[in-house]
């Protein structure tokens, strides 16, 4: 649901002028979310928008995406317990199971996180593999993975 608003405020900043966040969360109500003003807070930080001068003659400011295109990256702790199917690994790598069409969300959610063990992840439809550093850096990973998602060690 996240991942949808998030992504429902990205369309609505690049295509309307919007100037305060009360007019954003009234496009989000006529979009289908209807949020709190702290959850659109929330959403504006984590989206990285910023209020940018708008050019004479009219003036004011309005919400911006960042420069980067303002790229949705699911949150990891989200994902897991309902994506995660299974965990298994030999040496350094670790081959992720996930429900099907899910891998490449988790994979850029795994890559976000930004876990120093891990090297790198290629993701096909329901299957990841992770690379990590090592045969422990990969038993630490495996172990971390498997607790967030709520699946037996």
């Amino acid at each position: 649901m996240k991942t949808q608003r998030h992504a429902a405020i990205l369309k609505i900043v690049r295509s309307a002028t919007v100037a305060s966040q009360e007019q954003l969360r009234e496009l989000l109500k006529d979009e289908g979310f209807d949020v709190t003003q702290a959850t659109l807070s929330r959403d504006i930080r984590e989206l990285g928008l910023a209020k940018v001068a708008a050019p004479p003659p009219g003036g004011g400011s309005h919400y911006a995406p960042p420069e980067t295109g303002g790229q949705i990256r699911p949150h990891l702790e989200q994902l897991l317990p309902t994506m995660l199917v299974s965990a298994e690994g030999v040496g350094p790598l670790l081959v992720l199971k996930t429900a099907t069409g899910a891998a490449q969300a988790l994979a850029l959610a795994l890559d976000g996180a930004g876990w120093s063990e891990i090297i790198g992840t290629i993701a096909g439809d329901d299957a990841i593999l992770v690379i990590t550093r090592s045969e422990r850096a990969r038993r630490s990973v495996q172990t971390r993975l498997q607790e967030l998602a709520g699946l037996p060690a």
